[in-house]
């Protein structure tokens, strides 16, 4: 297991280094220049050219890129040039809040999305199966941005069962910051359970048709037993791993959801960064991001190992 860890962190070296080059060289491509936004309506000369010295903007972009990517192997991924905060604190406060919402919002996928699709796989052809096609393409078809706006009129402002917006630390008050994060959490939440129920029910359908789960019937065990312990068992491999990428998904991709409910999370610190010019924070977050796809991939690959035995064997 070990050594099969290592081959997959050799090949993610480059991964990380192609993403990095990419980022750092698109960054450059934005319009808009981030020093005259710092230096204020009057852009003294001497203050821009101060500006760019200490940020470094003058060097050629090679020596730039150099300079951020030794940086960010020793933890520095520099310093915001709008808050003059550095960026790995700025990300150390921001990613907790999204890494809650985006765990609150898979615990709704899983809920939901895995027994639908176990449910629909063994209901096959049925109108019960006909139904959850129909319930989960909805939810792959109606935009987050919609849905949240309805629950917000419907839940918070018509019914007045949960807040409409805003975010409490988990630390302070447990049972409020839950409270608060419901909503956005089921909105991310059932397009993910849409995509899981899909998945899980085509998982479903091609490991019931195998021979040791007629073998298994033939034996006489109980149905339940057999769909949960020998089809379900087997068929969590692709679940597993697409449970995986989508909670990278939505640690990267809540942007618009945080918006809505004004979280301030990920999402809005990128689009604060975008809008501001802030090159190190953008860059700062989309390599934390990559990194974080590719442990969420390793994570993957280890729990198919796990659940695979001739994997094991090899």
């Amino acid at each position: 297991m070990l050594s099969f860890i290592l081959r997959r962190l050799v090949i993610a070296i480059p991964t990380i280094i192609l993403i990095s080059v990419f980022v750092f060289t698109l960054q450059k491509l934005l319009p808009g220049d981030p020093v005259l936004a710092m230096a204020g309506e009057e852009r003294d000369p001497q203050v821009l050219e101060y500006l760019r010295e200490k940020y470094r903007l003058n060097d050629p972009i090679p020596v730039q890129y150099f300079t951020w990517i030794g940086n960010a192997l020793t933890g520095d991924l520099g310093i915001s040039l709008r808050t003059n905060q550095p960026v790995l604190e700025l990300i150390g406060e921001k990613l907790p809040v999204t890494i809650q919402l985006a765990t609150m919002a898979m615990l709704f996928a899983l809920i939901i999305g895995i027994p639908a699709g176990i449910f629909s796989a063994v209901k096959k052809g049925t109108v019960t199966d006909y139904i959850s096609n129909v319930v989960a393409l909805s939810g792959l078809s109606i935009p987050n941005f919609w849905l949240g706006i309805m629950l917000i009129l419907l839940v918070s402002v018509k019914w007045k069962l949960l807040p409409a917006s805003g975010y409490v630390p988990l630390s302070e008050d447990p049972i409020r910051s839950i409270t608060v994060m419901l909503m956005p959490a089921f909105v991310l939440g059932t397009a993910l359970a849409a995509t899981l129920m899909r998945h899980t029910r085509s998982a479903m359908l091609s490991v019931m048709s195998s021979d040791y789960v007629r073998t298994a019937r033939a034996k006489g065990l109980v149905e339940r037993k057999v769909i949960l312990k020998h089809a379900f068992r087997n068929a969590l491999t692709p679940i597993v791993t697409l449970t995986a990428l989508l909670f990278g998904e939505l640690i990267a991709g809540a942007v618009l959801t945080e918006q809505i409910f004004t979280i301030p999370g990920f999402g809005k610190l990128v689009v604060d960064a975008v809008f501001n010019r802030d090159y190190a924070v953008v860059q700062g977050i989309v390599l934390v991001t990559a990194v974080g796809f590719i442990f969420m991939n390793l994570l993957a690959d280890v729990a198919y190992v796990l659940l695979n035995p001739r994997l094991r064997k090899q």
